[in-house]
């Protein structure tokens, strides 16, 4: 990727891409210890031993909720007063949510801590992406899909930590301190880094530059809530759904997404270098994971489990996202941190409308539960698949 010629900003993109990295394990290790939770939590305990884990699931969804309050502020912020505030805010944040939740006594001071994790969200989002796809400024589609890649890394490790401190006989919270620790470290080396100055037109002119939506940055904005309602739902219910299908050891999943999400991105920047359309890409993804989920649902076997989260991790979460991203911004050129906010707040309404109602069917569906949530994610990804070719049919 060709960068920004001013100066080298390589340092400061790695130290960004690192908080993207713990953002990773924030935005799934709650899905990997739910029973853990539910029981500190005061989880009503089955006849047969299982525990409900809806209140964990609703908690999850509450990151959403965070994000929802705020990013109508986060992407002004960072475009009026710079991405390094943002990005300090974010820091700051989600260290209080790692330690928060670690120690949460019960399910409704862990909501609280969740909804500051999904504020940490939102800023980290309008500092990350806008600065990344200003520091490499011949190929910010590709710049912006290394974000998601720096979550994979971490989603891919995240089932091998867990290992690691089961076997070591640690506390559950142990990573959560540690992921804590290791963003507000990389916090104070954001806050002594350079930031690339944006590239705007005269001062007049930037001030009478609006945001406004039309009918096809409105459709390229909701994708970003299918995308994220796609890979949201898979990441925080693929547990459930080993467990139906009769895996003995359903975390395995988790390490096939993130390998299908790391070749997701390595590929997909391969293939923009050379020429595909980032609109396409949103159009075939969306299908692959249609056929996916649809197969998931019809063959019941625990090898489907791992096979589906490998190419969900590929077409789900591999970079859809990033690209919905890239392809809003692209309406709203001196407003890149505002349009990612737009795009996320589609994002963050997905991730607590969906897996706010995928608690509901987990409490009421009992053992059919994950079928019913992965026909819920098929209907989402055929609207992505529509609100695509809209785009692609009306963009100028």
């Amino acid at each position: 990727m060709k960068q920004n010629s001013k100066k080298n900003y390589v340092i400061t993109s790695l130290a960004l891409y690192f908080t993207y990295f713990i953002h990773g394990i924030g935005a799934s290790i709650l899905g990997q210890y739910k029973p853990q939770f539910a029981k500190v939590w005061g989880a009503a305990v089955g006849s047969d031993g299982a525990v409900d884990v809806s209140m964990v699931v609703s908690v999850i969804a509450a990151l959403g909720l965070g994000r929802l309050i705020s990013l109508p502020f986060s992407g002004p912020i960072s475009d009026k007063f710079g991405r390094k505030l943002s990005g300090m805010i974010g820091v700051i944040c989600y260290g209080i949510f790692f330690f928060g939740i670690a120690f949460s006594p019960s399910m409704g001071i862990a909501y609280a801590f969740a909804i500051v994790g999904g504020i940490a969200n939102s800023f980290l989002d309008t500092c990350v992406s806008p600065t990344c796809m200003e520091i490499y400024v011949n190929n910010p589609s590709i710049a912006n899909l290394f974000t998601k890649f720096s979550m994979c890394i971490s989603q891919f490790l995240l089932p091998f930590f867990i290992g690691m401190v089961a076997a070591a006989n640690m506390s559950y919270r142990t990573i959560f301190l540690v992921a804590g620790a290791a963003i507000l470290i990389d916090g104070v080396l954001i806050l002594l880094l350079p930031f690339p100055a944006r590239e705007t037109k005269s001062g007049a002119k930037q001030e009478k530059s609006k945001v406004k939506l039309t009918k096809v940055s409105l459709a390229a904005v909701l994708i970003g809530f299918t995308s994220s309602s796609t890979f949201m739902l898979w990441l925080n219910c693929n547990q459930e759904l080993g467990r139906a299908y009769g895996m003995t050891d359903s975390s395995a999943i988790q390490s096939f997404y993130a390998l299908g999400t790391a070749t997701a991105v390595l590929a997909t920047a391969f293939f923009i270098k050379k020429g595909l359309k980032e609109i396409d890409v949103l159009i075939l993804y969306p299908a692959i994971s249609t056929v996916m989920l649809g197969l998931c649902f019809l063959i019941q076997a625990p090898w489907i489990c791992l096979v589906g989260g490998f190419v969900i991790g590929y077409a789900g979460a591999g970079g859809v996202l990033q690209l919905a991203t890239s392809t809003t911004a692209e309406f709203f050129p001196e407003n890149k941190g505002t349009a990612t906010s737009m795009v996320m707040i589609a994002s963050s309404v997905a991730n607590y409308t969906i897996i706010s109602l995928a608690s509901y069917i987990t409490k009421v569906g009992g053992a059919s539960a994950p079928r019913m949530i992965l026909l819920l994610n098929m209907g989402v990804t055929i609207v992505g698949i529509l609100l695509a070719l809209y785009v692609k049919k009306n963009k100028k």
